[in-house]
């Protein structure tokens, strides 16, 4: 099934209709991707995904499809075609023996309901490491077994653990735990480190919350309070529990945490339209 979500799609620099989209071309070869937020048909931390897109290009040796100048300005040229306000957005530099391509699409808005935030999702805990933590790469296999697994649990996300049974990262998002009103998550050098992420920590910098970047113990997970994940489509959203693990949805800090980093996504909203 492709995952074009829409009536057109950008392949290297051409606007095309969705008929023309065929998803099993991404999977050749090696893919270079990044996925953003668009409110109101804008890209959410637009330059911060471009730097992290640069970096995993930079990690597989490759060169940049299409620069960030460029990008821009397919993106607003993909959104001005169909006028798509709350949406997520893909980028895809994809990587054969003989070329290389890029893909702009938007994919469907799979977002949590008020009711997920209010209560809690349910997570897994699932065994796995991805090869280059910090290089964002599609990997079909981990994703597909993932994605058969929460339909398996009933879950809403997966957190992965690594062979030193630590839990690093989620399947497509990060993690923090908290205690007292500490974060711990896991250090850069283990995950990937996401533009949610970032910004959380720079909230908990300014708002002088402690953060501790060290991995949770999976067989000590009952030691904390409450756990959230982070990323670009749940934003700032808690566990209700993880695997037999209950934990407290209701803790102020992670309303206020989602409260503040949707204020920093509408500075970045400003940001790209001063351009």
């Amino acid at each position: 099934m492709d995952e074009c979500f829409g009536k057109n799609f950008i392949r290297n620099g051409k606007l095309l209709s969705s008929d023309h989209f065929n998803s099993a071309v991404i999977y050749e070869g090696e893919s270079v991707y990044e996925v953003i937020r668009m409110i109101n048909g804008i890209p959410v931390f637009f330059y911060d995904h471009m730097e992290r897109l640069k970096n995993s290009v930079s990690l597989q040796k490759r060169e940049m499809a299409a620069d960030t100048d460029g990008l821009r300005r397919y993106i607003l040229k993909l959104t001005d075609s169909e006028k798509i306000k709350e949406v997520n957005l893909k980028i895809v530099f994809n990587y054969s023996e003989s070329s290389s391509d890029f893909f702009i699409y938007f994919i469907e808005p799979i977002y949590p309901s008020e009711n997920h935030y209010k209560t809690g999702v349910k997570g897994i805990l699932f065994n796995a490491e991805r090869k280059d933590p910090a290089s964002k790469v599609i990997n079909h296999k981990l994703r597909s077994d993932i994605y058969h697994k929460l339909i398996l649990e009933g879950a809403y996300e997966a957190l992965l653990v690594d062979h030193k049974n630590r839990i690093t990262e989620g399947s497509r998002s990060n993690i923090f735990f908290i205690r007292d009103n500490t974060l711990f998550s896991a250090p850069e050098d283990i995950i990937l480190n996401g533009i949610t992420r970032k910004y959380i920590i720079e909230i908990c910098r300014e708002k002088n919350i402690k953060v501790i970047f060290e991995p949770v113990n999976a067989n000590e997970t009952e030691q904390y309070d409450s756990v959230f994940m982070s990323g670009t489509s749940p934003m700032v959203l808690p566990f209700s529990s993880v695997n037999d693990c209950n934990f407290n949805v209701k803790l102020p800090l992670i309303t206020e945490l989602r409260r503040l980093y949707i204020e920093k996504a509408q500075e970045s909203i400003g940001n790209f339209m001063a351009e």
